[in-house]
């Protein structure tokens, strides 16, 4: 009876065991599953992390680039303003002699102002050489401005003449005077000293004022590049940024992976574990039924247990 019993009980167990098989062994497809998932997850972070990598090496090379060409315009302006600084000054220096020579033939014109206020003859009733030239521009402007007959023209074409060459006699006899020569002769060459200088002093101004333009042309391109310098150093931090941010995510993805390894490792063991003690019971169960079947064969009286141990042991 208490065999039959113990075989009526025997599929319960077995089915027991099934139901924990089939969990055990669908855990790993679960597993794996997960893992592929987190996996492809990480690769996804990881791909869009080294394109973002890409783009900002690109940016940074965009920026670099564009702050060296913003050096080399900022270092030509520097040498344009150099220039400029170096032509002012030519500028000041030439203006100082232009005015000490300017100066020359203010003080030349006072020394000769008696001699020509003493140029015309009293006794012939003559003008002065000044009044001469006034009367000379006077007859230029009426023959250049005014609508005049073909007679009148003439005539005053002749007067022209006259006048031209009474002055020019005038201020030969003048200068004959060897005081007035001498003073003529040096107001002359202050009148030409001035004149040189006065012409350097705008040659100078002009080549400082073009200095000066390029320069200001520089360092506007200059501006204009280091505001894309700027707008690529701002592209460079962002996509930094968000590459650091997906490193790490694939990163943190990555764990997760090692993390369920790890987990399965341990599970694993356990279950080896397990498999292991249920080997060592059997094995045990075993010998042990063995030891009872040898003593009835030997005769001995077994118990219900016994019966039930050589039952599970298949002796029995």
């Amino acid at each position: 009876m208490a065999t039959e019993e113990k075989t009526e009980d025997a599929p319960c167990e077995t089915g027991e065991s099934a139901v924990e098989t089939v969990a055990v062994d669908e855990a790993p497809v679960e597993t794996e599953e997960k893992r592929g998932i987190v996996n492809e997850d990480a690769e996804k972070h990881r791909k869009l992390r080294d394109e973002l990598n890409n783009q900002t090496k690109e940016w940074k090379s965009k920026r670099d680039a564009l702050n060296g060409q913003v050096r080399e315009l900022v270092d030509e302006a520097g040498k344009c303003r150099e220039e400029r600084d170096s032509l002012n000054q030519k500028v000041r220096e030439t203006k100082e002699l232009r005015d000490e020579w300017n100066q020359k033939v203010t003080a030349l014109k006072e020394q000769l102002a008696p001699f020509r206020n003493n140029e015309k003859n009293e006794e012939k009733n003559e003008v002065s050489i000044k009044q001469l030239k006034k009367q000379l521009q006077d007859l230029e402007y009426t023959q250049q401005t005014k609508p005049l007959g073909k007679d009148k023209e003439n005539e005053i074409i002749k007067q022209i003449s006259l006048l031209a060459k009474e002055i020019a006699d005038r201020e030969k006899t003048f200068e004959q005077n060897d005081e007035v020569k001498e003073l003529v002769g040096q107001l002359r060459e202050a009148k030409a000293q001035a004149e040189t200088y006065h012409h350097q002093v705008s040659e100078y101004a002009e080549k400082a004022q073009a200095a000066h333009d390029k320069m200001i042309g520089y360092y506007e391109q200059a501006d204009k590049l280091r505001k894309e310098a700027d707008a690529a150093q701002a592209k460079f931090v962002e996509c930094k940024t968000a590459a650091d941010e997906e490193h790490k995510k694939h990163i943190e993805q990555i764990k997760s992976v090692h993390q369920m390894d790890r987990d399965e490792s341990r599970g694993g063991r356990k279950g080896t574990s397990a498999r292991g003690g249920k080997k060592r019971s059997d094995s045990e169960g075993k010998k042990e039924a063995k030891e009872i079947f040898e003593r009835f064969k030997a005769g001995d009286k077994l118990s219900t247990e016994d019966l039930m141990a050589l039952q599970k042991s298949g002796y029995l």
